[in-house]
């Protein structure tokens, strides 16, 4: 519904102005909150993987045993998503992944669970891991531009310099947003502050963690 006219109305100029301040800050509050989220939700992860790999190292455990977990965390958290046998099997892979590396570990914080699933699952060279981490940050790469710089084995043209980021890619992918979607978050938290995500994290990722973990 349009607005209606009125003599107290600021001149549309300054209105105008006005009104593309706020969108900008709630824009920018959203980003702030979905980054938090995200830092927070890699966080909840890296710790699952770590749990179910110490164990499974210390125990005689099976494959019986995630999928156990799966269906105990799926009854308790029955609203919330990704728990499945398949995603902890990935997280659990993820910490397997990163957990000696100090080079890579605190690039993945830097973007979101789905496209370092991408990655995971589609690189299996550090080198490769770490290319595509930094320029999906450094460029703001949803998942699908991601997998299309995989496919078209960017990094590799890259390593002999036959390829520009931007030329490369096509209209269409090139100008999809680089804001995080809602869904990478999988629906398990509400917005956090910032201030606590990057505490939570930095415990879990700093260079001197525990080598054991």
């Amino acid at each position: 519904m349009a607005s209606v006219p009125n003599e107290n109305v600021p001149e549309q100029d300054s209105y105008r102005a006005l009104l593309g301040e706020i969108k900008e800050r709630i824009r920018s509050a959203q980003y702030v909150a979905l980054r938090a989220v995200n830092l927070e939700l890699l966080s909840l992860y890296w710790d699952i993987g770590r749990l179910i790999d110490q164990r499974q190292r210390g125990e005689t455990w099976g494959r019986a045993v995630v999928e156990n977990l799966a269906a105990d965390l799926r009854a308790e958290f029955p609203g919330i998503g990704g728990f499945s046998a398949a995603n902890l099997w990935r997280i659990k892979q993820f910490h397997e992944a990163y957990s000696k590396d100090e080079k890579l570990a605190p690039l993945v914080r830097e973007i979101s669970w789905t496209k370092n699933l991408v990655i995971l699952e589609r690189c299996k060279d550090s080198a490769q891991r770490q290319f595509y981490l930094e320029r999906t940050k450094q460029f703001g790469w949803t998942k699908n531009v991601l997998i299309h710089q995989i496919e078209n084995k960017t990094y590799e043209k890259t390593l002999f310099n036959q390829t520009n980021f931007d030329t490369a890619l096509p209209e269409e992918i090139r100008n999809q947003a680089s804001l995080p979607s809602k869904t990478n978050t999988r629906s398990i938290f509400w917005s956090l502050p910032t201030s606590t995500a990057n505490a939570n994290w930095n415990k879990r990722f700093s260079p001197g963690w525990n080598r054991s973990s």
